[in-house]
């Protein structure tokens, strides 16, 4: 493969973390941020924040609008699991079984990569259970009973309901682009096996601003309700996104693979990251840090920056968040 240009939000990233070892700084992450204001605006940004990145799970609140729109009805808690990186926990993976039930269709049906649970927790009770991955214990499980429940109700075709040109996805390209505020700059395949659609951190965060603000009722809104109501099926018991979300009135969010993060704020702001080396260390701290420098109340804060170094076995240092000031 020719080698390709790396892109602006990663090449231009500041150093906004450090990893400090008894008072040393042993490594540096870099990462690009965006801030918009509740008109949707750039408030701030720190790096290349109008450059296209992949939001991978962090995608999963706006194509569930697309679902919303498209006709689908799910209550509350399956909503947020549509738009969950679950932990596969025991309740995680009723509610999937249920959205399929009640679309008349089972396990089977789902095209999702197989795989073991992502908390390590579950996936220590998976393993000695004997069991192998399945497409129910991976973690976009939910969004791909959502998608096949989608295509049920508007009678699309159920086997192809992950191809780019399907209805199914031409209405969630659709939806992504609109609430971002910008076209979606390139398709590829998420690790689950459906389409991720890339977008600027800034259209990212002005999404989540909108959905986060919505009306109720709305498409938008009824999936903040889902959000906030329900965050343990939107991530898991054990989740930094659950605690922040659990530990911040009025807060929407989602993380992503590689390394993303998006929020959405009640009064309308939205938040989105990516750390450029796409290591997951990093990406809770410097999100406490872009809250705190919004002035951001949250209970959440100890587990968001509860990143310390080892040394034989003991704390002798942190990650911590850097160069957001000003």
């Amino acid at each position: 493969m020719p080698d390709q240009p790396t892109p602006p939000a990663l090449a231009d990233a500041p150093v906004l973390a450090h990893v400090v070892r008894g008072g040393f700084v042993e490594s540096a992450h870099r990462a690009t941020v965006a801030v918009t204001a509740s008109d949707g605006s750039l408030l701030h940004a720190w790096g290349a924040a109008a450059s296209p990145v992949f939001p991978r799970s962090s995608n999963k609140p706006l194509q569930s609008v697309a679902m919303l729109r498209a006709g689908l009805t799910l209550p509350p808690h399956q909503l947020a699991l549509a738009c969950a990186s679950h932990s596969a926990e025991p309740y995680h993976l009723d509610a999937v079984r249920d959205i399929l039930a009640n679309a008349g269709l089972t396990e089977a049906d789902l095209q999702n990569t197989p795989d073991l649970p992502i908390d390590p927790e579950e996936r220590d009770i998976w393993v000695a259970a004997g069991r192998t991955p399945r497409s129910l214990a991976q973690n976009c499980s939910g969004k791909h009973a959502a998608m096949l429940a989608t295509c049920q109700v508007n009678g699309w075709d159920l086997a192809a309901y992950r191809e780019p040109g399907h209805p199914l996805q031409r209405a969630m390209a659709e939806t992504i682009a609109d609430l971002a505020g910008e076209p979606v700059a390139a398709t590829a395949v998420d690790g689950c096996g459906a389409p991720v659609m890339a977008i600027s951190l800034t259209g990212l965060a002005r999404a989540f601003g909108r959905i986060a603000s919505a009306a109720p009722g709305t498409a938008e809104g009824t999936v903040a309700a889902a959000i906030r109501s329900c965050p343990e099926y939107l991530g898991g018991t054990r989740r930094d996104v659950t605690a922040l979300i659990r530990g911040t009135e009025g807060v929407i969010a989602k993380d992503g693979a590689e390394s993303v993060y998006a929020v959405g704020l009640a009064d309308g702001r939205g938040i989105a990251l990516k750390v450029a080396d796409g290591g997951q260390r990093a990406r809770p701290v410097i999100l406490a840090g872009v809250l705190r420098h919004l002035g951001v109340e949250s209970t959440a804060y100890d587990r968001l920056e509860d990143a310390p170094v080892l040394g034989h076995g003991e704390p002798v240092g942190a990650v911590v968040a850097v160069g957001l000031a000003g």
